[in-house]
Parts: structure tokens; sequence; C-alpha cells
């Protein structure tokens, strides 16, 4: 191994090695503690840790990494405390997530570390986030992001590269390719001689280095570094290395030839570096020994303090409380006049008046910019706020939701629009796993709107009719709103940017040009999580939401023979239980009426509620009204007979026959 120390000084030298031999030790220390079953799981990194370190090194102290389960030398070379690290590993509350997350899942912003999730793709997509952050900003900093050699077959790779490269992303994706994902060797992932070769497909350039040579690595990323800035453009570096231990320590290593760790083992990163430094008169063996011992000593200290650690004490209030970011905000009342609007207007209006007062917020979606959106809704936005904030994107739903929470780390805020709600599940894990989690996981808000333009009625088919807000409102983490009004619309998209927390817009299509009312010209919020009372009865109240509401009120007005309360939830989550109780109280007699599909749709949850805490206020079960339970027909008569409006006099009826 070659080792090119270019214009590095001794103490320079000294400082690598240290910060190299560091996360050695602490690892052969955690295997040890996880035999005694101090701590309950690890993930190795030796025989790697020269990437993770030479990486940090090359960076600024304020550059964003976003590393995996083998880059403890990121965390080390940080300077973060070993022993909240061992909090962290042994899940104990003094830990960085305060023992809601295991090893390495979890971040930290003062030290400009976004954590990994399991699925191993998505923190791809929120480098790009943090990148246009700066790049918006203007300032001269990159981003590095770490995947493995089995990363890179996920979709998610592919979508964060390509948008780096649309978008002129300083950013560096740093391959690990260590052979093996878990046990899959590299030739049952890919065909190419060299993952880096992907980087000619998307037009940016790359490297493949040796990953044991941490001279070489911090050289390669130094130089990269530069490139990217001076060219605002991605790079991709693949780091050709081995892991001496197993995927994780229970899953052993039978699965790798013998051989292939003699050879590696010739290629230890450490013991070549410290020969490297004997060989040149940096170190002697004597100054080695006590850097080893004064490591050591480092370790036990911390260990000691780490498993010092208070108890841990179980509040189920905070733990609840820990799931959304705390709102400083405080809701803007509608005041001065107010305007007739159709429901788009009222969202373009309620979108505009965001944008004017907020210049961190930045919209993003597939044709939103010239083109103004499939429904015209951001047609003018790109003359008014220009093209850094209202970006077309390629489609890369994943991704782009991804740069949305890396935007947010930097304290921006964005708004995606989906061009249909049907395309969020291309977007599903970055939507449920980590903008959902990630306040709770390691307390960073996620300032983050998508705008699901939903809903049948307009003969679309199975693939741009569904109204799916059911498949989000069971992820803790996430607040779901679903206007029915134009006053509301503005008022709840404008909140939604407001709030901290991660926001899905439900919008129906239906109702774009179809509902008018009035709106108050002025900026205003609609507070999340309040229901709103459309009209008092004495009969039966009907609990619904969206186009809901415009079938309520059109059946009570088609049948003044019965005296029907309506209540809009305008919120699905967090509901709000106290209207849902008072409405139930007014009549006694409930219908919960969603256009979703009846299996697994909210009315199932709202039912149960009212059946386990307002049971003495019934006079009969509680009903529900909803879709068929199948997809979608194209055809307008079965899309007719499909939506629950068409089984509402029906429920009707049966709910007064009781």
């Amino acid at each position: 191994m070659h080792f090119d120390s270019k214009d590095l000084t001794h103490d320079q030298l000294v400082h690598f090695y240290k910060s190299l031999l560091l996360p050695r030790m602490i690892e052969e220390k955690m295997l040890v503690l996880l035999r005694q079953g101090k701590i309950s799981k690890w993930f190795s990194g030796i025989g790697q840790e020269a990437i993770a370190v030479g990486v940090t090194q090359a960076l600024e102290e304020d550059e964003w990494i976003l590393p995996l389960h083998r880059n403890l030398g990121v965390f080390t070379s940080r300077h973060m405390p070993l022993h909240k690290l061992l909090m962290q590993w042994q899940g104990n509350q003094s830990g960085y997530s305060k023992g809601r997350e295991r090893s390495f899942h979890f971040g930290n912003a003062q030290h400009y570390i976004c954590g990994m999730i399991s699925h191993l793709g998505p923190q791809l997509g929120i480098a790009d986030g943090i990148a246009l952050a700066n790049k918006l900003r203007k300032e001269n900093k990159v981003v590095v992001v770490f995947t493995g050699e089995g990363g890179t077959s996920e979709g998610d790779f592919h979508e964060a590269v390509n948008v780096a490269a649309v978008w002129d992303l300083p950013v560096i994706f740093v391959i690990e390719n260590n052979g093996y994902a878990l046990s899959t060797p590299v030739h049952e992932q890919y065909r190419c001689e060299a993952l880096v070769e992907k980087a000619r497909g998307y037009g940016i350039d790359g490297v493949k280095i040796d990953g044991n040579n941490l001279l070489s690595v911090y050289d390669t990323i130094k130089g990269v570094k530069k490139y990217c800035l001076e060219n605002s453009r991605p790079y991709m570096v693949e780091c050709a290395t081995f892991r001496m231990r197993g995927h994780e320590e229970a899953s052993g290593t039978k699965y790798v030839p013998q051989y292939l760790f003699e050879v590696w083992e010739m290629k230890d990163p450490i013991k070549n570096f410290e020969k490297f430094l004997l060989s040149k008169q940096v170190l002697t063996q004597e100054v080695i020994d006590s850097i080893h011992q004064d490591l050591k000593d480092y370790i036990d200290v911390e260990c000691t303090i780490g498993f010092n650690a208070k108890p841990m004490i179980i509040d189920t209030g905070k733990e609840l409380q820990d799931v959304y970011a705390p709102s400083e905000i405080k809701i803007r009342e509608p005041e001065g006049p107010v305007s007739n609007h159709r429901f788009i207007d009222a969202i373009k209006d309620g979108l505009r008046q965001s944008m004017q007062r907020h210049d961190n917020l930045v919209l993003m979606g597939q044709d939103i910019a010239e083109y103004g959106g499939v429904f015209k809704i951001t047609e003018g936005f790109l003359d008014e706020f220009g093209k850094d904030r209202v970006r077309n994107t390629p489609l890369c739903e994943s991704a782009i939701i991804g740069a949305a929470l890396g935007l947010s780390l930097q304290g921006f805020r964005s708004m995606i629009e989906m061009q249909f709600a049907d395309f969020v599940t291309m977007g599903f894990t970055q939507i449920v796993n980590n903008l959902a989690k990630i306040h709770y996981r390691w307390g960073q808000p996620a300032n983050v709107v998508i705008r699901m333009p939903c809903g049948a009625g307009v003969g679309a088919g199975p693939f741009h009719s569904q109204t799916n807000e059911a498949w989000f409102v069971h992820t803790p983490g996430l607040k779901v709103v679903y206007p029915s009004t134009p006053a509301d619309a503005k008022g709840l998209l404008i909140a939604a940017i407001n709030d901290p927390n991660p926001v899905l817009f439900f919008e129906h299509k239906a109702l774009y040009r179809s509902v008018s009312g009035d709106v108050p010209d002025g900026y205003f919020e609609t507070e999340i999580g309040k229901a709103r009372h459309v009209r008092s009865g004495d009969d039966i109240s009907i609990i619904t939401y969206g186009q809901g509401v415009i079938w309520a009120e059109d059946y009570a007005a088609a049948h003044p023979e019965v005296s029907i309360d309506i209540l809009d939830l305008r919120s699905l989550l967090p509901l709000d239980y106290e209207a849902i109780r008072a409405a139930v109280s007014r009549t006694g007699r409930v219908l919960v009426l969603h256009e979703d599909t009846l299996t697994g749709g909210i009315g199932g949850e709202i039912a149960a509620w009212i059946g386990e805490h307002c049971f003495e206020l019934l006079d009969a079960p509680v009903l529900r009204c909803a879709s068929l339970d199948t997809p979608i027909p194209f055809n307008l008569e079965l899309e007719n007979n499909f939506l629950a409006k068409s089984r509402l006099p029906e429920a009707v009826k049966r709910l007064l026959s009781y």
C-alpha cells in the first residue's frame, strides 16, 4: 500500500493516526461488551475505518455528512463524546435518541450528522436537499452521503444521483464497496465492472479508489470537494474495502471464503498506515504504545460514565408529546375584506401569500414551473418568485420528498405537489419512515407539506382518483388535513406551511372548480386539529370531510324533513375528539361518511372511538357510509355506483329506522 503524505505536517499525520485508531479500539471494546450482554447489537466497521475517517477529516465541521451503520469514524471524528454514544448503543434515555433508536440510526444537527434509517437508500435524497439549501444560500459547502454496494441497487440511489445531476448540486456520493450486502456477493448485485461506472449514466464524474488507504481517501475527497464547489456538480467516489466481521455480529461470516480474510488482513488500514508512519519516522514504537494507552484510558473513562447513566424513566405523556415538533405559531384569525373564490383559487392564494411571507419556502413538483402544474395552481409563480424557489422536478418522488427533508434540516420550508395523490406511493418510505419519525427519533423538525390532489367523480380511473388518506392517518408524526371549503383550503394550507411537522394536504380535484365561497383576502390560518360544525340538527349527525361534506349538505338541502347535523372534520390526524363527542351528544345517531373505501377507512376508527367513549350518548349503532371495496372504475356509471354518495340515502334511512 503506497501512502503519499504530500504537504501534510507530522502533527497532521499523527492526528490522522489517532483518529483512525480510535474507532478501531472503541469497536474492539464494544465487541467485548456485546459478549457480556452490556450492549444489544453491533454492526462492525473493522477494516473500513479509513473511509469514514478520511472523508470526515477532509470536510469542514459544518459540512453535513450522512453516514451508515459502519461509520463510527464519522461520529468520533466529529468529536461526539463516547459516553453519550455508549448511552445511545445501550438504548439509554440519555443517548442521542432518548432510547428510541438503535446504534447509528440517529442524527445530530449540532454535529452536522444526519442518521440513516434501515432502508439504506432514503438518506441519499436528503443529501440533495441539504445541498440545495447550501446552494440557495450561496454557501460554499459540500454534502457527503454514504451508501453501500448493495444500496446502489435501490431506486433511491438512482433518484438521488439523478436529481443531484439535474439540479447541479455539490453532493459527494461515497460508495463503500466491501463485497457483500449482508451475505449477497457483488456478482449477484450488479454486472458492471465497477459501480463508479454508473456515474456516466447520470452525466457526472466519478473515481474508484483504495478505501483502505487513509491518505488516498482524504486526498481524493479534498480534491473532489474542490471540483464540486468550483463546478457546482455532484461526484461519485467508490471506495474498495472489506469488512472483517459479519454484517452484524449475530450473522457471522461463513458465507465469505477464508482466503479473502487473508488477503484483506494484509490491507488492514491501521497496520499499513502505522508502518508508513514508522518508516517515515513520524512515529516511534514508544509513541505508538503511548497513543494506544492514552486512547485505552479515554475509552475506559468514557465507558464508566456511559454505564453510570440514569435509569430509564417511562413517561407515556412525554412519549406522546415528542411525536410532533412543538409549534410556537399563534393562529392568525381571518380579518379584513372577503372575496368569493373557487376552491382552486383559494389554494393558489394561500400558496402565493405563503411564498410572499416566507422567503425560505421552496415549491417542488413535476411541471409546476413554466407549465404551472397540471391543475394550474402554480401558474405565474415562476415569474413572480423565480426558478430557485419554484422548481420542476424529475419523476423522482422519493428523492424529492427526501430533498424536502434535507431542506428542512437547513431551516427551509418546502411544499411538494404530487401530480396526483395516487403517485405518492413512489415516495411512501420517505413519508412514513423519514418525515414522520424524525422528530420522535432525534428531535428534528420536518417542515414539509405534500399537496395531494385526490378523489373520484371525474372519470379518471383507478390510478388518478384515489382518496388515500387512510394510508397515512395510521402513522404517528404525520398531520393529515382535508378541507371542503375554499376558506378552509386557504387557511389550512397556510397553517400547514407554518407547521414544523410534515403535513399531507388533501385537496379534492372535483371541488377545484365546482365549489366557491367567501374567503378572507388577507393572510390567515385555520387551526389544524379543529373540526368545523357545518349545520345543526336534531335527528342524525353526519361526521365527514372533503367531498363528503358537499354530499351531506346536498342531501340535507334535498330532505328538509330530516334534521341533519353535519360535522366537517377538516383534520384527520390529529382528530378533534371533542367536536366528535359534541356531534354525538346533539343527536344520539351518527353516520360517518367518507369517499375512501370502507375497509380500513378512518370511519372505522371514528366509529370505534365513539363506541368506546360515547356509548351512553348513542340511541343507535354508529353506521358507516363509504365507497365500495374495489379499485375505482373508469366508466362514469360504474364510478357513481362505486362512490359512497350512491348509498347515502339508504344509510340515512337505516339509521333513522333504529
